[in-house]
C-alpha cells in the first residue's frame, strides 16, 4: 500500500512538472533561472525551465568570394531543473545543445560523418550539481559546475547585458571541444566554463552595509596534454557589492539588473591557478597557467524616473609561457595554447524608461582589445540597441561591429601566425526564458 502511494505520489509530481515546463502555470521560484515550481512540501520541490537564444549574423569575408554570411544560428538551447530534497539540500541539472551552431545543426545532404544533422545537434550536460547549503555564510556544491573565474563567465549566456558578452578570451574551462577528453588542443579543461569540481562559497557583510561574496573551487582542470602529473586547478573570487547586494543564487552573477536592483557597485576578483596547465610536452614547452581578472559593475536608477544606466568594465591577465616554439614543427597540434597576455572591455547602456509597444529600448557601445604576447593584437567596436521585454526573460538585440576579432579569433588562434583584416558584421538575435 505504501509502494503504491509512492508511486502515485511520483506520478502526480511528474504530470506536474510536465504541465509547468508547457503551461507555465507553477509559482515562481527565486533563482537565476525562470519556471514552474512543483512543491511536495516546505522543503521538497522541482522547478523546470527553458531557454534558448537565436540569430541572424551577417559578417564580411566569411562566405566564399569574400562576400557576407548570412546565417540564422541557434545559439543556445537549453533546458533548466533545479530541486530541493531535504532542507540543507538541493540539485540543478541542466542541458545545453552544444553542437547547434555548426553549420545550422546540418552539413551537405550525404557526407555523414561529424556534419550530419544529428551529429551536430546534440543535447548534452551542462550542469550536474549537489548542493549543500547550510546558511549564507558557508555552503558546499559539488559536480559539474561553473568555476567562479570573472564576472563575464558567471553571468552566462542569458545574463549578460549584451546578447554576446563573451568577446575576450576563455579561460582555460571553456577551451576544449570534449569535456576532460583527448582533443587536437592536447587535452580537455572543461566545457563552457564548467568542470567537475567541489566549490566553497559563502556571503557576509562588513560594515553592515555592503556585501562580500567569497568562492573557492577546486576542480580536475585539464587533463592530458602538457598536463602529465595530473595536478589539479584552483580558483578564487571574492565580489564586494558597496551599495545593494545582488540577487542571485549561489555566487552567480548578472550584467545588469535593469534597475530592479536599485543602485549597484560592485568590484570582482579572481585567480586561477594549475600546475603544467599550459603548452606542448611534445615540443617541451609545458608552463604552469595562471590567470587574474578584475571585473566592475556600475548600475545607477536616475532620480525622477529618467532611466537606468549601467556600466561593465573587465580585465584580464593570463600567464602562460610556453613559448613560441608550442606552435612550430609537426606537434603544434599537440599544443594547449591558451591564451597568454592581457584583455579588456568596456561597455555601457542606457535604459529609456518609456516604453515603445511592449518594451523598452536600451543602447549601447561596447570596446574590447585583445593583445596576446605570442601573437597580433586584435580590437572591436561594437554598438547597438536592446529591446527589453521581459528582462532577461524576453529580449531583442541588433548590434553591429567594426574590427579584427572574428578574423584574427577572441578565444584562439594565439599563435605568430595569426592575422586578418578589419570587418563589419552585422546582428539580430533573440533571447527567450521561462
Amino acid at each position: 500500500m505504501i509502494g503504491h502511494i509512492k508511486r502515485r505520489w511520483k506520478t502526480v509530481l511528474v504530470a506536474g512538472a510536465v504541465t509547468a515546463l508547457v503551461a507555465g502555470m507553477g509559482s515562481p521560484l527565486p533563482s537565476a533561472y525562470a519556471g514552474g515550481t512543483i512543491k511536495a512540501d516546505d522543503d521538497k520541490w522541482i522547478s523546470i525551465g527553458m531557454g534558448i537564444r537565436t540569430s541572424f549574423n551577417a559578417i564580411e569575408g566569411a562566405s566564399p568570394g569574400g562576400h557576407y554570411s548570412n546565417d540564422f544560428t541557434v545559439n543556445n538551447a537549453r533546458i533548466y531543473i533545479n530541486g530541493q530534497i531535504h532542507k540543507y539540500v538541493k540539485f540543478e541539472f541542466n542541458t545545453d545543445c552544444f553542437n547547434c551552431q555548426a553549420n545550422g545543426g546540418a552539413g551537405p545532404f550525404g557526407t555523414g560523418g561529424a556534419q550530419n544533422f544529428g551529429g551536430n545537434s546534440s543535447i548534452g550536460l551542462l550542469d550536474a550539481i549537489g548542493k549543500f547549503e547550510f546558511n549564507e555564510m558557508v555552503n558546499l556544491w559539488v559536480g559539474r559546475m561553473l568555476l567562479p573565474s570573472e564576472r563575464g563567465e558567471l553571468n552566462g549566456p542569458f545574463y549578460h547585458a549584451t546578447f554576446d558578452g563573451f568577446r575576450t578570451p576563455f579561460f582555460p574551462a571553456d577551451l576544449s571541444a570534449n569535456f576532460n577528453g583527448p582533443t587536437a588542443g592536447g587535452g580537455g579543461a572543461g566545457l563552457y566554463g564548467r568542470d567537475n569540481a567541489a566549490t566553497f562559497w559563502g556571503k557576509v557583510h562588513p560594515f553592515g552595509t555592503t556585501h562580500l561574496l567569497y568562492v573557492l573551487s577546486v576542480s580536475q582542470g585539464l587533463r592530458n596534454g602538457p598536463n602529465l602529473g595530473s595536478s589539479l586547478m584552483y580558483t578564487g573570487r571574492l565580489q564586494w557589492n558597496l551599495l545593494n547586494d545582488e540577487p542571485n543564487p549561489g555566487y552567480y552573477t548578472s550584467g545588469t539588473y535593469y534597475g530592479t536592483a536599485g543602485d549597484i557597485a560592485a568590484i570582482g576578483v579572481s585567480v586561477q591557478h594549475q600546475k603544467d596547465g599550459a603548452g606542448n610536452a611534445a615540443a617541451a614547452s609545458v608552463s604552469d597557467f595562471t590567470g587574474a581578472s578584475v571585473d566592475v559593475l556600475l548600475e545607477k536608477v536616475l532620480p525622477n524616473n529618467m532611466g537606468v544606466f549601467t556600466f561593465n568594465g573587465e580585465f584580464k591577465r593570463h600567464w602562460a609561457n610556453y613559448g613560441t616554439g608550442a606552435f612550430a614543427g609537426a606537434t603544434s597540434a599537440q599544443c594547449f595554447c591558451t591564451f597568454n597576455g592581457h584583455s579588456w572591455t568596456v561597455y555601457g547602456l542606457y535604459l529609456i524608461p518609456h516604453e515603445v509597444g511592449i518594451g523598452r529600448f536600451q543602447p549601447y557601445v561596447r570596446f574590447t582589445s585583445i593583445d596576446p604576447l605570442y601573437s597580433a593584437m586584435r580590437q572591436e567596436w561594437e554598438t547597438g540597441v536592446n529591446y527589453i521585454i521581459a528582462g532577461h526573460n524576453a529580449r531583442i538585440s541588433a548590434f553591429y561591429r567594426y574590427g579584427d576579432l572574428n578574423t584574427k579569433g577572441f578565444f584562439s588562434n594565439f599563435g605568430p601566425n595569426a592575422a586578418g583584416n578589419k570587418v563589419d558584421s552585422f546582428h539580430v538575435a533573440l533571447q527567450l526564458q521561462y
